[in-house]
């Protein structure tokens, strides 16, 4: 069985491969047969802040958009719907429908205080979102997400040195155009959004999208075998209520652009549901007694998370014939309050009773972000040359203040007559401003008809202003005091670069070669309600190099892109997440290196059947041969290990020297199949896609429970696609998780062994009209 599934791999690779290098050979055979009409679209994209060919860029660059991105993002997905769905591509959040945490070709942040720094960057509309809640607003009347890999260090710059994650929006035109559905699925989700957009005067237009999200509370709270769970109730998590809205408005003169863009979320719902011994020790199995509606908390009836942000974006352009003005002043907001069950069970070993299973110590804590706001400002100025030669320069300026509390509750004591559950016992408060600027470059210059290079600089300032303070201890056995204050102020200056080049081998055939540098300034973790430190982890920089290919085939039927690449990260800024101290701290790996291979097709197979298929390839090594963390209490470590002194007592230390990162899955692989039949007037449609990733660690240590099974997931969509009058008509049944596969996404490592699970198979059904 396994040496059929290798073949068939392998088959697969080879033939893609093959067709990627003798592109000619399979246009001249297309040339021969029958011409077909249906060829592939041009993937307009601005992975270089202007619209080029993706087929031309020496980037490795996807792009999610129409159809894939349609069903990808259905349906009461919220961003999390991205996981391996680009090659290299992952993402994950232990929050829920908010805090995304993405990772490209294996380099991300595990780290879950509000004040992670990501190397992984979001950019929406051309304003980065740099706090890990303004990641996780809806996806919605978006035109397209492409996806950068490697360091974006000089034209981005700011915390790119893994790669950069962009999104844009619809925007106003003069024509009026719009959209409008509904869904409604498993467990009585209902799902809206729409966009009206059309022109005001003859220079002036609007566009207008909204989306409401709605899912009542599903999972039951259950009792443990032989307890009685006083706190037990139906329907008591996994709710929520998700609403969002953007308007635009568009100013379009004779030589001069203005857009402004103002957007919004709203989000009551509930945090991801932990659940206490969810993987059986000595191997990474769900424990029987789950099911994914079920738990057995004992805190569930505070879970909460609230989430607010919003966000003012004004981009001006003027054209000036041989250059080109561009200015992005934009201003975003965030609040949050997520307070949850983190033990995932009821009770504790000081408790009269306690379960599922050994609960050493109850865990019930919240964080908030009060006070959030980020401001940036983009000035550049570019060329329209006609000749050999172009470029662009600019200035970039970043400010963003903020405040974190973080809070810990009392679950030891179950008199609840007394009003003492759940009081409050522990409290810190965080303090960080922040200031960056830089200046950038990039040059671009035609050797010859075939051979394009381009060179790029950057020099980056960045300067944090961090002090944390905690006024009640809830651990105060360790002999910490209550009162505890900290700060830090660190800051870097960096030169980033990069230095690429594309080679036209024939008309379909494009090969490029890139050198890059990346950098991320100095991070501070302050978390200190648990532990009595203020950590610093110093810069990381990186250096890449990839080369790859990038072909039409088939007479433009088919497309095939691929790149191998390799990189080393020095410094590398990672998070020592729980260990049994609970406390996170940040540190710097010596070395870290990478490398791999992506690989992008699309192919029109007939008139009624289009496909896709992407796989990637990433390894990664820790290389530093004193690294070593705490590690989880009761699971099963791999790694070396030693014993030191803890503030609790003697501890163990995992040394990580040869590990893989956390959440890098070796191997992610996708593709989609859609089929088309014209019937009755109108379209009949079917769409399945396909998603794998390989096996994950969830921490920096290896070991046997917090190791992540593999994830395998295909969804199914179906409908029939219509035209009346001026509008489109579409109708559709679909299906998540198909074959409810069922494993563990995440772990706390810190108490027992709990976990967070995938979602479960979905089912809905959606109408969606289009109108002109």
């Amino acid at each position: 069985m396994k040496a059929m599934k290798r073949s068939t791999l392998a088959t697969l690779i080879n033939a893609t491969l093959f067709s990627a290098v003798a592109g000619t050979s399979f246009t001249t055979l297309a040339e021969e047969e029958q011409a077909n009409s249906n060829q592939l679209e041009v993937i307009q994209i601005t992975a270089r802040k202007r619209v080029e060919n993706a087929q031309e860029v020496p980037v490795s660059v996807s792009a999610l958009q129409g159809d894939n991105l349609d069903a990808y993002s259905s349906a009461g997905m919220d961003i999390r719907f991205m996981n391996a769905k680009i090659p290299s591509l992952s993402v994950e959040s232990s929050f829920g429908r908010t805090f995304p945490r993405f990772y490209v070709r294996g380099l991300g942040n595990t780290d879950f205080d509000l004040n992670a720094s990501q190397p992984v960057s979001l950019v929406v509309d051309e304003v980065v979102q740099e706090n890990p809640i303004l990641k996780g607003f809806p996806v919605f009347d978006i035109e397209r997400i492409e996806v950068l890999r490697g360091p974006q260090g000089t034209l981005f710059g700011r915390n790119t040195p893994a790669g950069l994650v962009k999104f844009d929006s619809v925007k106003p035109s003069q024509e009026f155009d719009g959209y409008a559905s509904v869904a409604y699925g498993s467990r009585e989700s209902v799902d809206f959004e729409g966009a009206v957009g059309t022109g005001l005067t003859d220079k002036i237009s609007t566009r207008v999208s909204v989306l409401w999200q709605e899912q009542p509370d599903y999972i039951d709270v259950r009792s443990p075998e032989g307890v009685t769970n006083q706190f037990a109730k139906d329907d008591s998590l996994g709710g929520y209520s998700e609403k969002a809205a953007r308007i635009q408005f568009l100013y379009e003169g004779d030589d001069f652009t203005g857009l402004l863009n103002y957007h919004v979320r709203d989000l009551d719902g509930r945090p991801i549901p932990f659940r206490a011994n969810l993987i059986e020790k000595g191997s990474n199995n769900i424990n029987p007694i789950y099911d994914n509606d079920v738990v057995y908390h004992d805190a569930a009836s505070r879970a909460v998370q609230e989430v607010e942000t919003q966000g003012l974006s004004l981009k001006l352009e003027w054209d000036l014939a041989e250059h080109t003005v561009t200015s992005i002043t934009a201003w975003e907001s965030a609040e949050i309050y997520s307070r949850a069950d983190i033990d995932g069970a009821y009770g504790n070993a000081f408790a009269p009773a306690m379960g599922p299973g050994k609960i050493p110590f109850s865990s019930e804590t919240a964080d908030a972000l009060p006070e959030h706001d980020q401001y940036t400002q983009e000035l550049r100025l570019s060329s329209n040359y006609s000749g050999d030669f172009n470029y662009q320069v600019g200035v970039f300026l970043f400010e963003e203040e903020m405040t974190i509390e973080s809070f810990s509750f009392d679950t030891g004591v179950f008199d609840t007559a007394a009003g003492q559950y759940g009081l409050q016992n522990g409290y810190a408060i965080q303090n960080q401003d922040t200031s960056a600027w830089a200046v950038f470059g990039s040059f671009d210059y035609t050797l010859s008809e075939k051979l394009d290079v381009t060179l790029g600089l950057r020099y980056s300032d960045d300067e944090k202003e961090f002090y944390a303070k905690r006024t009640d201890n809830p651990t105060p056995w360790n002999g910490s005091p209550d009162f505890l204050e900290g700060s830090a102020n660190p800051s870097d200056s960096h030169v980033s670069w990069d230095l690429s080049a594309t080679y036209k081998l024939t008309d379909d055939i494009n090969l490029f070669g890139r050198l890059a540098n990346g950098f991320r300034a100095p991070s501070v973790q302050g978390r200190i309600v648990f532990g009595d430190e203020v950590t610093v982890a110093e810069s990381e920089t990186t250096n890449s190099i990839e080369f790859g290919v990038k072909s039409d085939v088939l007479d433009g039927q088919g497309r095939v892109n691929a790149t191998v690449f390799y990189y080393q990260m020095d410094d590398q800024q990672l998070t020592a997440v729980g260990g049994g101290s609970n406390f996170n701290r940040l540190i710097n790996a010596d070395k870290t290196t990478g490398y791999g291979f992506e690989l992008d097709t699309e192919w029109v197979l007939t008139d009624e059947l289009n496909a896709t298929f992407n796989l990637s390839y990433n390894n990664t090594e820790l290389d530093d041969a004193n690294l070593a963390v705490a590690v989880c209490n009761q699971c099963t470590v791999t790694d070396p290990t030693y014993m030191v002194e803890g503030p609790n007592g003697p501890e163990a230390r995992a040394i990580l020297d040869g590990n893989s990162l956390p959440h890098a899955p070796e191997w992610i692989a996708n593709a989609t199949l859609r089929y088309t039949k014209e019937l009755e007037g109108g379209d009949f449609f079917v769409y399945a896609d396909t998603s794998y990733r390989s096996k994950i660690n969830f921490f920096l240590y290896e070991s046997v429970e917090f190791e992540g099974k593999a994830l395998f997931e295909t969804g199914v969509r179906a409908g029939y696609a219509w035209a009346s009058g001026d509008n489109e008509y579409e109708t559709s049944v679909f299906v998540r998780n198909l074959f409810d596969e069922q494993v563990v996404i995440g772990g706390v490592d810190f108490n027992n062994n709990t976990g967070m699970l995938n979602e479960e198979r979905f089912i809905g059904a959606e109408f969606k009209v289009r109108f002109f």
